[in-house]
């Protein structure tokens, strides 16, 4: 059974490693062209690239997955069988019909829930206390091909999308290692997903990450960690953008508002301390943990308000 893995990130690492070190054949990998990144811009190639490489693996890198010379390209490994992991491009029909074995997917949702490129920073900003990892046919729709299995993993207060990536790309992995016996010898199910269930997590935009201080406590605390640490959530403070990397709710028993500051607008700073800076919400407050002014470094919130000389009643946002 000859392969063709394509996936970009850290989260389809693993599933490529399964797959080498379950003795297959691995003929080349697909990934998305090597982007720059961080302040310096430089030109850095994909995680998926770079662990393809270490292996001696042939590795293609297309613009556009849909162009006549990349579907030659692929075709040109004859693969019995496509394994995709967050590739980040859809797959043109040209390319679905190329395997004998069909192409599958291991998409980090339970679905037809969170259909899209980015499930997992969506299910943790929507509060989701459990989500899982989908092995599915592909088809032409966005992840709306059968379902060969699921597999269920819990989300945590503790957990970030940091951390949600790293766990859900070990399912996915333990869970294509599984099925792959039955992929090969053409008896893996297909059960249709029920299309009356679905949603949707698109690409994040800039304005998903802007925090909402009229939202609650809760709905605060979620788009942070489902931003870290990828985007980190922001706010503004002086006219320039002020990044939340952490925070938490407040405990039980320190929840409850003062009078003076009830009349206070969400985004308000109430107090700050050692344990950081205490901030208004619609319905209560959270506590920033990890913050990053513009032009600066992340450093803890207590230090600084303490630098900042951050007086309450400063307004963010």
């Amino acid at each position: 059974m000859r392969i063709v893995f394509m996936g970009t990130p850290d989260f389809a690492v693993p599933s490529l490693r399964a797959l080498i070190e379950g003795g297959y054949d691995v003929a080349a990998v697909v990934t998305q062209p090597d982007r720059p990144k961080g302040r310096k811009r430089e030109l850095t190639p994909p995680p998926v690239k770079e662990f393809a490489l270490e292996r001696g693996l042939p590795v293609l890198q297309p613009e556009r997955m849909r162009a006549a010379d990349a579907v030659e390209a692929v075709a040109a490994y004859r693969p019995d069988l496509i394994v995709t992991a967050a590739y980040g491009q859809i797959l043109p029909k040209a390319v679905l019909a190329l395997p004998r074995l069909g192409c599958v997917n291991v998409h980090g949702s339970l679905l037809p829930k969170y259909r899209g490129g980015a499930p997992i920073q969506r299910c943790v900003m929507g509060g989701e206390t459990v989500t899982g990892v989908t092995l599915m046919y592909m088809a032409e729709g966005l992840d709306t091909g059968d379902m060969i299995a699921r597999v269920e993993v819990p989300i945590t207060d503790e957990d970030t999308a940091g951390t949600m990536f790293g766990k859900l790309s070990r399912a996915g992995a333990a869970l294509l290692t599984e099925w792959l016996p039955k992929l090969a010898d053409g008896t893996a199910p297909r059960v249709p997903q029920n299309d009356a269930e679905a949603t949707y997590a698109p690409n994040l935009t800039r304005e998903d990450e802007r925090i909402d201080w009229s939202g609650t406590a809760r709905e605060v605390f979620n788009r942070v960690r489902g931003l870290n640490p990828m985007a980190g959530g922001f706010t503004f403070w002086n006219g320039e953008v002020f990044k939340v990397w952490s925070c938490r709710i407040p405990q039980e028993s320190d929840k409850r508002l003062r009078p003076e500051w009830e009349k206070l607008t969400p985004g308000s700073v109430l107090e700050t301390g050692p344990f950081g800076i205490r901030v208004r919400t619609g319905d209560g407050s959270v506590v920033l943990t990890d913050v990053q002014p513009a032009g600066k470094k992340t450093l803890p919130a207590s230090e600084f308000a303490r630098g900042a000389r951050l007086a309450p009643g400063t307004v963010l946002g």
